[in-house]
């Protein structure tokens, strides 16, 4: 896969659908070897929305972060459970567009977070930040999702469906006639978790 590639991607899905916002995740070295300035005049033309750089902390905002807002692209920055209050306001300065919350320390998909823990952090967040607050990383069951959606703007989830798609390869780890199904089935589970959740909070502010 090259950054070229995925800009065509993104191309291609914005000629059946123009609402649904983008963001691209990953690193700051491809883009820093395609070029910053042409990187974000294409990831703009493409339909890019935002980005999250994941190695890119607040103090290189002057490296993409700035140009990017400039560009009219968010840059999404992430907060963790070592994010304590004196680092925090520094994370949030020149974040848009929404905060994600790394729900776990580690990598992703290889622990559960623990809700309570995570819906304290996200009103932790929310004492310095109106923007929303969407959480990430463990997430793997419907369950999971509607119980911190409970709590967050959002809930992201990459691993699971990485898991899914995977376990429906077949020889030559080739997509199947399952493939598709398998991650929109799970896309599906996981939203009805999220909507089931904010429709319980909907009742009891009514």
């Amino acid at each position: 896969m090259t950054l070229k590639k995925t800009l065509e991607l993104v191309r291609g899905f914005r000629k059946d659908d123009n609402s649904t916002p983008l963001v691209l995740m990953g690193y700051y070295n491809p883009i820093y070897i395609y070029g910053v300035d042409k990187f974000l005049v294409d990831a703009k033309t493409a339909g890019v929305d935002g980005l999250i750089i994941v190695d890119l902390p607040p103090e290189e905002d002057t490296e993409l972060c700035i140009p990017a807002m400039k560009a009219g692209l968010n840059f999404i920055r992430l907060a963790t459970p070592t994010t304590d209050d004196k680092r925090l306001p520094a994370v949030l300065a020149n974040t848009s567009g929404f905060v994600y919350y790394v729900s776990i320390t580690g990598i992703t998909g290889a622990a559960t977070p623990d809700v309570s823990q995570v819906i304290a952090a996200v009103r932790r967040i929310k004492r310095y930040t109106d923007l929303p607050v969407a959480v990430g990383f463990g997430v793997r069951t419907a369950e999971q999702a509607a119980a911190i959606a409970a709590g967050a703007d959002g809930v992201v989830v990459g691993s699971a469906l990485v898991n899914a798609l995977k376990a429906s390869l077949g020889p030559n780890d080739k997509a199947t006639a399952k493939t598709a199904t398998a991650v929109v089935s799970l896309v599906a589970e996981l939203a009805r978790g999220v909507r089931s959740a904010r429709a319980g909070t909907q009742r009891e502010q009514v």
